[in-house]
């Protein structure tokens, strides 16, 4: 009797350790147990002789890499809640199936996202680089270290999505005015429970908040969606928080801003070209005008499990001949 053949499943990066034991379990499963970035060739490779490819959101699957004449991908399972990476069109028009694993994330980014808006006013990081850098410290004064006081501040959310709705109840946990930002308003019960107010005029928004929290995915209609014009719309003394992709942000223009005293300063943790950081940031860290992290807002072991196991789910979904639950369609982006 023929034993029937798994489906070769690809993982480009290593994931947690019993994600990849229920792998190996299901599928044959090829995985990067180093975890180095697989290249643009090795991607494409993959492409050619995976049924399933589980990317991540630093792997680029392109529309060269699903044209291939000889592709045999029946599945991208992305390892991610946004799907920028992957150009979804493409991959649709070839037949392709494209998951992602939203709802996870949520209280994860949204957690960063708050302790970013703390870190950055009242200069923690900085704070702390006192003690752990050798600085001298003369004790405590009166005037040392003064940062701003956050309750009563307008926060100004763009993208008021899960994550952007997580960060409201945060924020106004601690005395924030919440606005933001969005396609369309959000639904009254969800307004009111906030206590939110909408500005349909983005540029009207920034010219008048305190802080700026990003929380919007990166899409085509996002990309700089904080131009060079609109970085000078923000006032001098406000703060910018970014927790979803460097590109919404024009990063160029808000060095210089900031260098020039023209905005307050800024939290961190994504960059346009990650993993590239600017030098002239890492500057300005230094000077203490920016909080910078390494794009780890999301980055807890129950996350990342979760993740892995929305993944798996949609994997056997599509292989048992079902719509996976976390299929995204062009439409959707």
């Amino acid at each position: 009797m023929s034993v029937k053949k798994k489906p070769l499943v690809v993982v480009t990066r290593k994931l947690p350790d019993s994600i990849e034991t229920r792998m190996r379990e299901l599928f044959d499963a090829r995985i990067n147990l180093d975890d180095t970035p697989m290249t643009p060739e090795q991607i494409a490779e993959a492409a050619r002789t995976a049924d399933v490819l589980v990317p991540t959101v630093t792997d680029h699957i392109t529309a060269e890499v699903v044209n291939q004449p000889d592709c045999k991908l029946r599945l991208i399972a992305n390892f991610g809640n946004g799907v920028d990476n992957i150009d979804v069109e493409a991959a649709h028009a070839r037949g392709i199936t494209v998951t992602n694993t939203p709802k996870v994330l949520t209280e994860d980014t949204a957690d960063m996202t708050m302790a970013l808006i703390l870190a950055v006013p009242r200069r923690m990081i900085e704070g702390a680089s006192i003690l752990t850098e050798g600085k001298s410290w003369p004790g405590w004064s009166p005037t040392w270290m003064l940062g701003h006081r956050i309750g009563g501040k307008r926060l100004g959310i763009i993208g008021m999505g899960r994550i952007g709705q997580a960060v409201a109840r945060r924020a106004r946990a601690f005395g924030l005015q919440i606005h933001y930002h969005n396609r369309r308003p959000v639904a009254p019960k969800i307004a009111e429970e906030l206590g939110a107010t909408y500005w349909e005029s983005l540029d009207q928004m920034l010219a008048r908040m305190d802080i700026i929290s990003v929380n919007c995915p990166h899409t085509p209609a996002t990309y700089h969606l904080l131009s060079a014009r609109r970085l000078k719309l923000i006032r001098k003394d406000a703060y910018i928080v970014n927790t979803a992709r460097g590109e919404v942000t024009d990063e160029d223009t808000l060095i210089k801003l900031i260098e020039g005293g023209e905005i307050g300063g800024a939290g961190l943790d994504v960059y346009e070209h990650e993993p590239a950081v600017n030098p002239k940031l890492v500057r300005l860290a230094k000077a203490g005008k920016v909080t910078l992290l390494p794009h780890m807002g999301s980055a807890t072991i129950e996350g990342r499990v979760e993740m892995g196991e929305k993944v798996i789910i949609n994997i056997r979904t599509f292989l048992d001949a079902h719509k996976p639950p976390d299929r995204v369609l062009p439409s959707m982006l």
